[in-house]
């Protein structure tokens, strides 16, 4: 179990589904300084826990994860472009 030391010196411990969670959070889109805003933990913190992840991982299973990322940003510039599309499309 990993854990962090917080203001007062007491070091706080995170559970293993904590910490899955928290990198599914990051590998679902959301970025590594809101996830840790977000439940009060350090971003150094949460890299660590997300390159134990990877590291754990095979590498078709690392491959599947980088693929479902790029498809995520690739439907975001996507929607982006339709939006645009429809903006300058207006009549004038």
């Amino acid at each position: 179990m990993k854990s962090e030391t917080s203001e007062n010196g007491t070091r706080r411990k995170y559970d293993e589904t904590f910490k899955q969670n928290a990198v599914r959070m990051i590998e679902n889109g959301q970025s590594t300084r809101s996830v840790a805003v977000a439940l009060g933990i350090s971003e150094g913190l949460l890299h660590k826990w997300k390159q134990a992840r990877n590291s754990n991982r095979s590498q078709l299973e690392g491959e599947v994860v980088d693929l479902k990322a790029r498809l995520r940003q690739v439907e975001q510039e996507r929607d982006i472009l339709k939006k645009a599309l429809s903006i300058f499309s207006r009549p004038t």
